[in-house]
């Protein structure tokens, strides 16, 4: 009796391997399975936060980079943008990664051109963004993410289409 069952254990585990297999699943190792998609490719952005590890004392302009994995598009510039926006992952943050960025900002148009990087985002990156160094740390991360590109030398940076008297101190 206890050959029946171990039998009908093993064809149905086999049959749930084989299954999974046929779906895109691939085993290595006993059960471990991961996702099988060749036809997604990565490349690999930084993004720029504050860092109260790396700069204990805030100089409110040092930034830090780290490296985010995002599926690639010719956008890099709104890729690396919208992984600033998200913010610092729970590792990043235990590292000491944080950011002065407002949740629900998000980026309305990006242009490059001629070196110029001009970025126009809703009125949540001003909302509650007084204080100079705040506003200087603002400032700081969006520009060393963008101008992580060679096509970037200068970032303009614009709300609701204003670029004029927004992140005042």
């Amino acid at each position: 009796m206890i050959k029946n069952h171990f039998f009908v254990i093993i064809i149905v585990v086999a049959i749930l391997i084989i299954g999974l297999g046929f779906f895109g699943y691939k085993f290595s190792g006993f059960l471990t399975e991961s996702k099988v998609n060749d036809s997604v490719e990565l490349i690999k952005l930084k993004v720029f936060f504050i860092n109260s590890q790396l700069d204990p004392g805030v100089s409110c302009v040092k930034v830090f980079s780290v490296e985010r994995f995002v599926t690639s598009t010719p956008a890099v510039g709104l890729a690396a943008l919208q992984q600033l926006l998200v913010g610092p992952t729970k590792s990043e943050k235990a590292g000491g990664f944080g950011t002065t960025i407002n949740p629900g900002v998000t980026v309305q148009k990006l242009t490059i051109e001629n070196g110029i990087a001009r970025v126009d985002f809703n009125d949540e990156l001003d909302r509650q963004a007084g204080g100079s160094c705040r506003v200087s740390a603002i400032r700081a991360q969006i520009e060393a993410t963008l101008k992580q590109f060679s096509t970037v030398k200068e970032v303009i940076i614009s709300i609701n289409g204003q670029s004029e008297d927004i992140l005042q101190p």
